[in-house]
């Protein structure tokens, strides 16, 4: 009887734990990784800004493993491939090419339009989805590909939103233009030049030099002699700086105009006292008119032990835009996260994302700042 009744109760515990699998299902079984790309310059004279943008994202990738993401019934954890282009074409073109035989399912980059540019073919060729951060220059997305997206206002709003404030707020009425020769410098020089000529600046001559140069005497010397109101610099920092140091020497009191590329933390370092002459613009907010701009830069501190440059809050929300993607298609497969990305409403810690039919952001803003006592100062925003 009681060998009867272990069994009975034995069975009656068989089917109870069947009846739980029923009505409970399974978890994720196995985990994913899912690599998604970043392209920046880590070496070089501008590799601080390089490294902060890949900074940006490697963040949103440690947040969203430490907060767990669940695919199609999968445990997905992210890795987060971070290369370095050094800044050239070339490099870039290369890097793309490993990223893409790597079979990422997305990329975070390039930071500069140069390396943007040549690289958006490969990454379109593979169908993979491109977001970049802070490349500006519009033909990246006037060439007709499907895969790229930009989260900040392109140099045609740039150059102009510089321009504007140089008339209306500055009351510069002639000005020099210098530019690097990159596809960024060249470019935002090029947007700049003619919104001034439309506002009645008298643009009084216009200079190449290349984004490796470091005496800027000779074109100084001559511009010295136009006495201008203003020079506006199409370049990076790390040219910028000097540039800006090297009139102060010659004895030039002309404002000095330039855009993002130039408008960083570390230019009193390079500029020396000529910086508080600097006038700067910069797509997006400023970390202080974005809506999670303060708790960012608190996150980033903690994490990394130092400020964030410029565009780590956006490198950080391409890569959640990304995941969103992911989510709203259930998948993990990059040509089904590239068909929802058109369709993006995220809201970040930079504010609103939408994309246009050329994959720009809508509602772009540019930022004005200039320097106090060697400090960046935000001094005006510009809705397009």
């Amino acid at each position: 009887m009681r060998k009867i009744e272990s069994l009975s109760y034995i069975a009656a515990l068989s089917s109870l734990s069947c009846a739980f699998a029923v009505v409970y299902p399974a978890p994720a079984v196995a985990d994913e990784t899912v690599v998604i790309g970043h392209v920046a310059p880590l070496t070089g004279p501008v590799a601080q800004l390089g490294k902060d943008n890949e900074n940006g994202a490697r963040l949103a990738v440690e947040e969203i493993n430490a907060k767990g993401l669940v695919i199609g019934g999968q445990k997905v954890v992210l890795q987060l491939d971070g290369e370095d282009d050094g800044a050239d074409p070339r490099t870039a073109t290369q890097v793309a090419q490993k990223l893409v035989d790597e079979k990422v399912v997305a990329v975070v980059g390039h930071m500069e339009s140069g390396t943007s540019i040549p690289a958006s073919k490969i990454y379109s060729d593979a169908g993979i989805t491109m977001i970049t951060p802070s490349a500006t220059n519009p033909t990246l997305t006037r060439q007709g590909f499907k895969n790229v997206f930009r989260l900040v206002a392109t140099d045609a709003q740039q150059g102009p939103a510089l321009a504007n404030y140089a008339s209306e707020k500055l009351k510069i009425k002639t000005v020099a233009i210098v530019d690097d020769a990159t596809a960024y410098g060249q470019g935002l020089a090029d947007e700049f030049a003619k919104a001034a000529k439309n506002l009645g600046i008298q643009v009084l001559s216009r200079d190449t030099t290349n984004d490796k140069a470091v005496d800027f005497h000779a074109i100084l010397t001559k511009i010295k002699s136009e006495r201008p109101d203003a020079i506006m610099y199409g370049g990076l920092d790390a040219t910028g700086g000097p540039f800006a140091k090297q009139s102060a020497q010659l004895g030039l009191q002309a404002k000095i105009l330039s855009g993002d590329g130039v408008c960083s933390d570390r230019l009193e370092a390079l500029a020396g006292s000529a910086v508080d002459r600097v006038v700067c613009s910069q797509p997006g907010a400023s970390p202080e008119k974005m809506p999670g701009g303060a708790a960012f830069k608190a996150k980033y501190q903690k994490r990394f032990g130092h400020a964030m440059e410029i565009y780590a809050p956006f490198t950080y929300d391409a890569v959640y835009i990304v995941v969103d993607a992911m989510r709203r298609v259930n998948s993990t497969d990059p040509a089904k996260i590239l068909a929802a990305t058109p369709a993006t409403d995220y809201r970040g810690v930079t504010g609103e994302t939408k994309f246009d039919e050329k994959g720009d952001l809508r509602n772009g803003v540019i930022s004005i700042f200039d320097y106090q006592n060697g400090k960046k100062t935000f001094v005006d925003q510009v809705t397009m």
